[in-house]
């Protein structure tokens, strides 16, 4: 069976796309106090630049008032200079003061979409399927995931913000310009920014080709980083500190070197800048400075002119920047979209149903698998757990036992046959009615770093502490913890660090019996205790396995003995199969299995 290979940055196709789908949460159907919010911040915006290019007015008029013999106009004759320059001041306050009220009004609008948006990969994470997370580097889905979060608060800030403030600034200004001067200022300026804007983009589209390689080093740096830390326990048993120090050193003297490229484009960038804007500048001025000497203009207007020049070169200067980071913004966006837009391998049929389990009966039908198409795992297993009935499944490593467990849980779905739950294939029943009913004590438990009591009762929330204790009793582990200075409350660290072998699999083992399933998976239960407490959990096994269906993947012969029925999987196929006596007195594989492990034990024993 063919399978496409999906990659971590298949993104939508454009920026356009991009937006697309940021808008829904800028303009919610089913929010009208956002779309409020969104208008009112918009209004905001509006005012805020009617003010900002009136300003001007009264900076000339306070400077005329001061030059006697300049005609004052009418609309500010009785303030005077004085009373011009407290006007002024008042603009800019209330320039100000309208940019601060919009911000305020639009958080809630900004932050809501960025919780939803966050929300909303994560979840697709956790649907994505098994093959999909084994293949991908956590770290560097982490830092795609983060980078695309703020590159939505970055989009939403300036796009709206910044861009749309000064489209509307330099319009209103260009219209002052051509009517309250002449054509030549606003086709000087039109110049400049014709000619400011090509520049800055054509530079930021091939500095950002540079930035591209310097994200990618950076998440590889961080993905080595996270992955040598997570593996902190197997660095130490090979001394290998100075070979992750270097190996990480390594990836970050790549992404040096892409960041000493990326200053230096900037620097570039900003002189360039710097250049066309100043240009633009000076030209103004010199026509303005022409215009006093002959008469036609005042002082203020000269003044005036240069307030306008500033204005419009303070957002230009902020352009490139916006520009640069609007464009890094939608490749980061463009990156998580991507994952978004990724469909998960084993997604639920659109008429699947909810599995009902009645008697617990489970039958493997011919079923094939392999993790590779070129690599099959299973080759015809068929076998059945009748209700109520313990199936044990030994074997050599990379027979396949394992994946037994995670076809019927639905990580995988099979390539050829079919798994069904009383008549049920699993296939056609949503993937959380099917994970309800099941429980699975894995060969490694892992543990969320949080305390002990929220790992036992990840298996039922909602289970009361009475409950969660006599989880804890079952699994043989409520004395090690009544010994713990902090009890339930005890925080088990990263993926269950600070706690041994044995006991992260006796906590794996209350969570499993808390959550109560009908049918079981053993995949190895007890392979990381000692003989003595195996011997005790075993029997809390066993109780717990009493009325459900139970498929027990062992190494250890020793633990299933008591099964109903043992299969033999040897490279992928079923070779023996019938009870222990059974299988003993056949003098197979698994006869001769049992003997090797009785020796090792009774030489181990002495």
């Amino acid at each position: 069976m063919r399978r496409r290979t999906l990659t971590t940055t298949e993104a939508p196709a454009g920026a356009w796309s991009i937006i697309q789908r940021v808008l829904p949460y800028l303009w919610p159907a089913e929010a009208p106090s956002v779309k409020l919010r969104v208008v009112a911040a918009l209004a905001m915006l509006v005012l805020a630049k009617v003010v900002a290019v009136t300003t001007p007015f009264f900076y000339k008029a306070a400077v005329d008032a001061l030059t006697p013999e300049t005609i004052t106009p009418a609309w500010a004759l009785g303030l005077g200079a004085v009373g011009l320059t407290v006007v002024y001041g008042g603009a800019r306050a209330l320039n100000t003061g309208f940019q601060q009220l919009r911000d305020v009004v639009f958080a809630n609008v900004g932050q809501r979409a960025l919780r939803q948006l966050a929300a909303e990969t994560f979840g697709h994470m956790h649907r994505m399927s098994m093959r999909y997370h084994i293949t991908r580097k956590t770290g560097g889905l982490s830092r795609i995931i983060e980078r695309g979060v703020k590159g939505v608060d970055f989009l939403l800030r300036f796009l709206l913000f910044s861009i749309g403030p000064l489209v509307l600034e330099l319009l209103l200004i260009s219209i002052i310009l051509f009517f309250v001067f002449d054509v030549w200022y606003l086709v000087v300026v039109l110049v400049t920014i014709v000619l400011y804007v090509t520049f800055t983009f054509r530079v930021t589209e091939w500095r950002l080709k540079i930035r591209k390689i310097m994200n990618d080093e950076d998440t590889d740096a961080n993905q080595k980083a996270i992955d040598s830390l997570l593996n902190f326990e197997t660095v130490k048993y090979f001394g290998a500190e100075k070979r992750e120090a270097a190996r990480y050193d390594g990836a970050m003297r790549n992404y040096e070197a892409a960041a000493v490229k990326t200053l230096q484009s900037l620097a570039f960038l900003n002189f360039g800048q710097a250049v066309l804007i100043t240009a633009g500048l000076v030209i103004v001025m010199v026509l303005a400075a022409i215009g006093v000497e002959r008469g036609d203009l005042t002082v203020g207007d000269f003044v005036m002119v240069n307030a306008y020049m500033i204005q419009i070169t303070m957002p230009l200067n902020f352009l490139g920047t916006v520009y640069r980071e609007i464009r890094q913004a939608l490749i980061d966006m463009g990156e998580m979209f991507g994952l978004l837009e990724q469909v998960p391998e084993v997604r639920d049929r659109a008429e699947a149903g909810t599995l009902t389990v009645g008697a617990g009966q489970v039958v493997f039908r011919d079923v094939h698998f392999g993790y590779e198409a070129a690599r099959p795992i299973l080759k015809g297993i068929d076998f059945t757990i009748e209700p109520g009935q313990t199936v044990a499944v030994v074997g050599p490593s990379g027979s396949g036992k394992s994946t037994l467990g995670r076809l019927l849980f639905r990580f995988y779905d099979v390539d050829g046959g079919a798994i069904e739950i009383d008549g049920q294939d699993v296939r056609d029943v949503t993937q959380e009615s099917l994970h309800a009913r099941i429980g699975v004590v894995p060969q490694d438990t892992v543990l969320f770093n949080d305390t002990l009591g929220y790992n036992i009762a990840y298996g039922r929330p909602e289970a009361t502490p009475a409950e969660i204790e006599a989880a804890a009793r079952a699994a043989r582990i409520d004395g090690f913890i009544a010994a713990l200075p902090d009890g339930y409350d005890t925080v088990v660290g990263e993926r269950g660090l600070k706690l041994s072998g044995g006991e992260k699999q006796r906590v794996g083992i209350a969570r499993t019996l808390l959550k109560n399933p009908p049918i079981l998976v053993l995949d190895e239960a007890t392979s990381a205790l000692d003989t003595e407490t195996e011997r005790s959990i075993q029997s809390e096994l066993q109780s717990m396995a009493r009325g459900r269906s139970v498929i027990t993947i062992a190494h250890r012969l020793s633990t299933v003995v008591d099964a109903d029925l043992i299969l033999v999987l040897e490279a992928g196929r079923i070779t023996e199969r019938g009870t222990h006596e059974s299988l003993l007195a056949a003098e197979g594989r698994y006869a001769s299995m049992w003997a090797r492990q009785r020796a090792e034990a009774e030489e181990n024993a002495a």
